[in-house]
């Protein structure tokens, strides 16, 4: 079944190859020929340009009275009332001491060198082809 794959793969680009160089011949044919003469467009009539109708005029409405805001005052809000503030023991004076910690001096190892990275060529090698065949 693998094999059979395989052929089918291999003729499929053995006749995009084969169909490929006549497509390249006449790619090259066309550009080595001269292009003929665009011929002239034809010119576009003006078209009459269309007139709208005016628009009516807007009606004036009549303007709307609103009755006065009443100057009642608002009503006072209610002072809170003060609550006692709770009183905390007092903190124990005697604590004890947080011993201090001495940490070990670093070992001076120094430090592995890193690698070169090798850098990647930025321009393409070229390739020598077939001259192209003399144009008439």
């Amino acid at each position: 079944m693998a094999a059979s794959k395989f052929h089918f793969v291999l003729s499929l680009v053995m006749a995009i190859s084969l169909t490929s160089i006549h497509g390249s011949s006449a790619t090259r044919h066309l550009l080595q020929t001269s292009q003929p003469p665009q011929p002239a467009l034809p010119t576009v009539p003006p078209q009459p340009k269309a007139t709208l109708p005016p628009l009516p005029a807007m009606p004036n409405l009549p303007t709307a009275t609103l009755p006065p805001m009443p100057s009642n005052p608002l009503p006072q809000l209610p002072t809170n009332p003060s609550l006692p503030k709770p009183a905390l023991p007092p903190l124990p004076s005697t604590m004890p001491a947080v011993p201090k910690v001495a940490l070990p001096p670093l070992p001076a190892t120094p430090l592995p060198t890193m690698p070169s990275i090798p850098t990647i060529p930025t321009t393409m090698p070229s390739f020598p082809f077939l001259s192209p065949p003399p144009s008439n």
